[in-house]
């Protein structure tokens, strides 16, 4: 299944049915009189946060919805019958915003949550509904009332509990893949991943989160280059970020500026949250040279860096609970053993 975070859609819900002009005329009844029914209310257009979906792919290949008009009145007092309703259903995690792409209309962040974007039109009167002791014969009905109209724009922001950043080949699919069930692209390339990836860590029966895998950062992401930094809106629900750093890059502390700059640059908040520091893939260097980075990495962060492998599972138990420790908010987070000699 593609995944697609952000669409435009357009929505309109149903007019009101129109009332109608009818007269009783029945044999051997001697008083008729004006029977003409209500037209019924035109259809509504909903939006509702639905289990198991994690993706607007299916807005892709239809962006136009309506409800149903609502049926006309008829002769002996019988109303129309109310359109149907519209139903959108989304993943959790979605915000609705105005044609703008900047007003926000509602933010879905529960199951079964269900807004209505879109009222029908009410139905018009027959004329039954005017007769009087002065006019005991109307001959005008009322037509249904248009419907509501409007253009919106669908954005996906992912529910989890910690993200994983870092530049492309940082190990970040990797390191997701070795601690949860989910199964993103592994290559030696940059840019593998192209969409987030979700996964759930399960260290013990009470020790569950969910991780966040998105697409790396690169130098000038937030003018645009690479894949952008449109993504980083995944990471705005989560409580904590790991920010891995390869440890058989040139330069780590360079590395782990690049991306703090991108974070700082996209705001909402991102650079502000608890942040776990980690070098990767440290069992591809001998033990001077792991010592070597972690100690350039703690020179420019100000903090001692978690070193782990994903392929030899070195480091990811220690690293893993401190991060559920930030996915509950508890404070202090615990900090990397000490590594040096």
């Amino acid at each position: 299944m593609r995944f697609l975070d952000q669409c435009k859609i357009y929505i309109r819900s149903g007019d009101g049915g129109a009332g109608a002009v009818s007269f009783r005329r029945e044999k051997f009844i001697e008083y008729g009189g004006p029977d003409g029914g209500d037209g019924g209310r035109g259809g509504d257009v909903w939006i509702e946060a639905a289990e198991g979906l994690n993706t607007l792919i299916d807005y892709r290949y239809q962006q136009h919805f309506k409800a149903k008009t609502g049926g006309h009145g008829m002769g002996r007092n019988r109303h129309g019958a109310d359109g149907a309703d519209v139903v959108l259903r989304v993943p959790v995690g979605t915000e609705v915003l105005e044609e703008d792409k900047e007003t926000l209309v509602v933010d879905l962040e529960r199951v079964g949550q269900r807004v209505r974007l879109a009222a029908g039109g009410n139905g018009g009167f027959g004329n039954s509904h005017f007769k009087g002791p002065v006019n005991q014969a109307p001959r005008h009905a009322n037509p249904g009332l248009p419907g509501q109209e409007r253009t919106i724009w669908l954005r996906l922001k992912l529910i989890a509990d910690i993200g994983l950043v870092g530049l492309p080949n940082a190990g970040k699919s990797t390191f997701l893949a070795a601690t949860s069930a989910a199964t993103p692209k592994i290559a030696d390339y940059p840019f593998t991943t192209l969409t987030p990836n979700l996964g759930v860590v399960d260290l013990s029966a009470g020790e569950r989160f969910v991780l966040a895998d998105i697409p790396g950062l690169i130098e000038g992401a937030a003018a645009g280059a690479g894949l952008g930094v449109r993504f980083l809106g995944h990471l705005e629900r989560t409580r904590g970020l790991i920010h891995l750093v390869d440890a058989t890059a040139e330069d780590v502390a360079g590395a782990w500026r690049t991306v703090r700059h991108e974070l700082a640059a996209y705001g909402a908040g991102l650079e502000d949250k608890p942040e776990l520091l980690a070098l990767s893939k440290v069992d591809a260097l001998e033990p001077e040279a792991r010592g070597e980075q972690a100690r350039a990495l703690e020179a420019a962060a100000g903090v001692r860096p978690f070193l782990v492998s994903a392929v030899s599972g070195e480091g990811m138990t220690e690293l893993l609970r401190a991060a559920f420790a930030a996915a509950k908010q508890k404070a202090p987070l615990p900090a990397a053993q000490d590594w040096r000699p």
